[in-house]
């Protein structure tokens, strides 16, 4: 492995791990480090929207703060790199919970999933950016 796909390979992680601080935390700004102005994002496998970065942004402030509690772990990706353009599939198991407090494991509101983030990523002059992501889900427990 050449030291710029080693390079590549550590930004594309650090990426992915800006995605899922910013979707935990709330701060839907920090999206803009994560994606193209232009990228569109497919959540509707999961029940929610197709749309661009800024429709998601919209609506991920709207719906997300019923869970206060999130968590989301993402596994080792596959990268595919294509010149300055990467396919990229990771692994994520998330936990929505209705309240940071200790709750019940059956408590009401209690969402626990599983799938597979899918980026189409592109090298930009501010590093590397998801121009799309679609959201493959592959379980869902809701309580």
């Amino acid at each position: 492995m050449r030291q710029q796909e080693i390079a590549d390979r550590l930004e594309i992680g650090d990426l992915l791990a800006r995605y899922t601080r910013a979707i935990d935390t709330g701060d839907w700004q920090r999206l803009d480090l994560v994606f193209t102005s232009d990228a569109v994002i497919d959540y509707t496998a999961a029940g929610g929207i197709r749309g661009t970065r800024d429709e998601v942004r919209a609506w991920l402030a709207e719906v997300l703060p019923q869970w206060p509690g999130r968590q989301h772990l993402i596994g080792a990706a596959t990268i595919r790199f294509e010149g300055d353009e990467a396919a990229v599939a990771a692994p994520f198991t998330d936990v929505l919970a209705p309240s940071r407090e200790m709750v019940a494991a059956d408590a009401a509101g209690l969402i626990r999933g599983g799938g597979w983030y899918r980026h189409r990523m592109v090298r930009t002059m501010y590093g590397w950016r998801s121009r799309e992501l679609v959201e493959e889900q592959s379980w869902r427990t809701i309580q």
